[in-house]
């Protein structure tokens, strides 16, 4: 009896520590780890480059009397103006410069360099905001950022949990088509993963959206996370599709104007069945699937007023419901026969291959980064240097004008 009071007290003691640290653990911070790292996000390498740091006040000064005398502003004074940032205040104010330079002769010489610097100011004073408002209106401000700043953003996000405003910025890298980077599909599918996880109430046009990103991303990735993606992607556009027709999948998109994406939604599990020996899709997305197939069903039924917006092409297409229908039941049947559905949820599936595989991509990233800043930084130079000749010749032009 004393034995076992004591091992029951040995044990406790043991245990307490363990306990203390189930309670105390944040659970959310060990799913940060999974997302970009401290490595990839610190400013070291983009802060160690020559800078060449103004008075705001003078450079702003400078470049309205530019604009007034019908002058253009340079690119290097713009740089310098969003290099020279300091404040929130500052990067608001900084908008309108940005503006009116868009709007200049010169608006194709905004350098990639003083793109990735916007961002860089904007995610270090706390205006994200901001950022996101300049990216979603890059024609009027000229904000097309590279790769590692579309990972910079969406891993902000993605991070305080904003997964809508994450997948804002995805919308932006499936608008410009720059799924190449196998980094930025990762951070893709994570930050759409997590939203749809919240089971968010979209709109049409958002629906679109998100089965566009869905499918290009997916069609980067062989696996089961690629193919279960593909397969929520074609079916959110079939969708849209069969509701409201051809025209409303493809316009301003970079979508194929072909009919019959949930044709090719189905292909898509057709091919899981027939030659896939490793991929499973997962059980959370062939529901969302059957729950889209039934949403269709109620509007072929005569529950929608949408008819009068589809020409004859959709009418076909939409008659084929019936046989997408059963096509799909057929197809899960025998996913189910063959184990090739898995009942992880698309999230989880994401989360695993983020594990596997983002702290590799992050090597490589990194060392393309500091090559790009050193080109930069080169680039910058020879501009420096061809702004300082020229500056030398029209003073010398405007003494000898003096001497006559």
């Amino acid at each position: 009896m004393v034995q076992s009071k004591m091992a029951a007290s040995i044990l406790q003691r043991c245990l307490r520590p363990v306990q203390t640290f189930s309670k105390c653990v944040d659970y959310r911070s060990i799913a940060r780890r999974c997302l970009l790292s401290s490595a990839y996000t610190d400013t070291a390498v983009w802060e160690q480059r020559q800078k060449d740091l103004q008075d705001l006040g003078q450079l702003a000064s400078l470049m309205d009397r530019t604009y007034e005398r019908k002058f253009p502003v340079s690119s290097l004074v713009i740089g310098r103006f969003i290099d020279s940032l300091s404040s929130r205040e500052e990067v608001d104010q900084a908008e309108y410069y940005l503006y009116k330079f868009r709007h200049s002769p010169n608006c194709w010489y905004l350098r990639d360099w003083s793109v990735h610097s916007w961002f860089r100011q904007c995610l270090k004073y706390g205006a994200r905001d901001k950022a996101l408002y300049t990216l979603k209106n890059k024609v009027q401000f000229g904000m097309f950022p590279d790769d590692f700043t579309f990972n910079l953003l969406i891993d902000s996000f993605i991070k305080d949990n904003d997964f809508k405003g994450a997948c804002s910025v995805v919308e932006e890298v499936m608008l410009q088509e720059s799924f190449e980077r196998i980094s930025t599909q990762i951070l893709s599918l994570s930050a759409l993963s997590k939203h749809l996880a919240t089971k968010p109430e979209l709109s049409w046009q958002e629906e679109r959206i998100m089965g566009a990103s869905l499918m290009l991303v997916g069609l980067k990735q062989e696996n089961s996370v690629g193919f279960s993606a593909r397969l929520l992607g074609y079916s959110l556009i079939g969708k849209v599709e069969l509701s409201r027709g051809i025209h409303a999948v493809f316009h301003q998109m970079p979508l194929i104007w072909t009919s019959g994406y949930l044709g090719r939604a189905l292909a898509v599990m057709d091919a899981v069945c027939s030659d896939l020996r490793d991929v499973k899709l997962s059980e959370e997305v062939m529901d969302h699937v059957e729950k889209i197939l039934q949403e269709l069903s109620e509007i072929s039924d005569g529950q929608s007023d949408t008819d009068t917006l589809l020409d004859e092409e959709d009418q076909l297409e939409r008659l084929k419901l019936p046989e997408y229908i059963n096509r799909f039941k057929e197809l899960k049947e025998r996913l189910l026969a063959q184990d090739k559905v898995d009942p992880r949820s698309l999230e989880s599936l994401v989360s695993a291959l983020t594990r596997q595989t983002l702290a590799v991509c992050e090597d490589a990233d990194l060392s393309e980064y500091r090559r790009t800043v050193r080109d930069w930084e080169a680039e910058r130079q020879q501009l420096i240097q061809r702004e300082r000749e020229t500056k030398e010749k029209n003073l010398k032009e405007r003494l000898k004008k003096q001497a006559q």
